[in-house]
């Protein structure tokens, strides 16, 4: 059962790989300074080391729009991001896997009746804009600057060539490492709770967790994509929007680094946020529309004449198709899976003003008296609560996500299958052992296994006024909860 539900994560791989390489090798192919086949073979093996080596740290800001809490459901979003990534590679255009899977989510959402968290959605939405003009700018700037310095250094054009094929090769490498480690959490992420694989020695030297042995999985389908049906769309980019020189291409994948790196960077945000500074949202931006962004870039300082702008028309217009696409492809597959073939696509979460949930309430300095007739009434949607709640009494953003999460009713008990599948290598040894302790217990709402916890290790517990751990504390709670929650049904 677990392999037919990993296939359309497999298949969203195969569709990343096949869209997405030409973020990295599309120019270099595109200009004739690296062979298709090459650029997919050193594509292919550090999708791979990126994947298991640095997957596990791979941004989890998705995860903030839409909790999906059904193996079924799961399986439908990622087939309708793969759905949507597959048709538009077929037609040639470098499009966003980020993108389809964040109208996927959207989809779900909207079919669970769930709240939709609008505020990380504006963040994703905007990096979609921001992110191909920053690109744009940077590659002006670097060929700009670029071009002086090979005119005041003489270099003979044998030596530019080899220098050239060097760098957008490195650059490609590195690139492609990104790409596995930043990508394999959108293609096999949702189903790293309910892996059946087993931490793996080999040679009692190198040991590979659960998690790195699906990752494995999906980047290998990733590699597959790029071999089998990424010229197509690395030729778009780097032959398709205008005429690039060798040089062009290696400044156009390096501005696409730079712009992923100030999306991605937490020690960038902290410099400038303690200089005083704006910093950077860190969220997944598309390199896809980087990439983009670059090579128009170097085509606007070369005076834009050979920009072909109906080529870049078509590909702004499938940016917009693709969210749209998604979300329309995964509610209707919702529909489907759940009224015709009967399986369970979410699992509906109620709310309710338990005492318990009032106390949380009011230690947070909320007044509970205008909710006096909602007390122990059970909601079963969360449109349903908030809706009640907005009628007694006014709460900004963050009283009401509050009042809420104290709310939710989550029952749920830890199981003994759930300890043993803890498999994240973040997570320590101390705080797996906080975990077992819990083993038989059961729950009525989230914070209340958050708390108990905290209550066993300090490990859990939140460090006031340190944001990155805050922060990675709570990815670690997600994964515990989902976890728990994937291994009671």
């Amino acid at each position: 059962m677990f392999a037919f539900f990993l296939s359309s994560g497999l298949f969203l791989g195969w569709s990343l790989g096949a869209n997405d390489a030409a973020n990295v090798f599309g120019t270099a192919v595109g200009t004739r300074m690296i062979s298709f086949r090459k650029a997919a073979v050193y594509c292919g093996i550090f999708v791979i080391l990126g994947a298991v080596i640095s997957g596990a740290g791979a941004a989890r800001t998705l995860g903030e729009l839409g909790a999906v809490n059904a193996i079924a459901g799961a399986f439908v979003v990622a087939l309708a991001a793969a759905v949507t990534v597959y048709g538009l590679t077929i037609l040639g255009y470098p499009i966003s896997t980020t993108q389809a899977i964040v109208g996927a989510i959207v989809g779900w959402n909207l079919f669970a009746g769930t709240l939709i968290d609008y505020a990380a959605l504006e963040k994703i939405v905007l990096s979609w804009i921001i992110s191909p003009v920053l690109a744009g700018f940077f590659s002006a700037l670097l060929y700009k600057a670029i071009a002086s310095a090979t005119r005041r250094v003489k270099i003979n054009m044998f030596n530019m060539d080899s220098l050239t094929r060097t760098g957008l090769l490195i650059a490609g490498i590195a690139g492609a490492y990104a790409l596995g480690a930043n990508n394999i959490a959108n293609v096999v992420g949702i189903f790293i709770p309910i892996s059946p694989f087993a931490d793996l020695s080999i040679m009692g030297v190198f040991r590979f967790s659960g998690a790195q042995q699906l990752f494995f999985i999906g980047a290998a389908a990733i590699a597959l994509g790029t071999f089998t049906y990424g010229k197509r769309v690395m030729l778009t980019v780097g032959q398709g929007i205008t005429e690039m020189s060798p040089v062009a291409a290696l400044v156009a994948v390096l501005a696409n680094a730079l712009v992923l790196f100030l999306f991605a960077s937490q020690d960038l945000e902290r410099f400038l946020l303690s200089s005083g500074l704006p910093a950077f949202p860190l969220v997944p931006v598309s390199s896809s529309q980087a990439i983009v962004g670059s090579v128009i870039g170097i085509g606007l300082v070369k005076g834009g004449r050979g920009i072909r702008w109906r080529v870049l028309g078509e590909i702004a217009g499938a940016w917009v198709v693709t969210p749209l696409a998604a979300i329309l492809i995964s509610f209707i597959s919702l529909f489907f899976l759940q009224n015709v073939f009967q399986q369970k696509t979410y699992i509906p979460v109620k709310y309710q003003i338990t005492e318990e949930a009032q106390q949380r309430i009011q230690a947070a300095g909320i007044r509970t008296v205008p909710m006096g007739d909602m007390m122990e009434q059970t909601y079963l949607s969360a449109a349903e609560f908030r809706k009640a709640l907005a009628e007694r009494l006014t709460l900004d953003s963050k009283d009401m996500s509050l009042v809420m999460a104290a709310a939710e009713i989550d029952q749920m008990v830890v199981t003994l299958q759930a300890v043993n599948r803890i498999n994240d290598p973040v997570i320590t040894e101390g705080q797996k052992r906080a975990v077992q302790k819990l083993w038989g217990k059961h729950f009525t709402h989230r914070w209340q296994l958050e708390k108990a916890l905290a209550d066993l290790s300090p490990e859990w517990r939140i460090r006031p006024g340190d944001k990155e751990h805050s922060a990675e504390l709570r990815r670690e709670l997600d994964y515990i909860y989902r976890l728990i929650r994937a291994n009671m049904h």
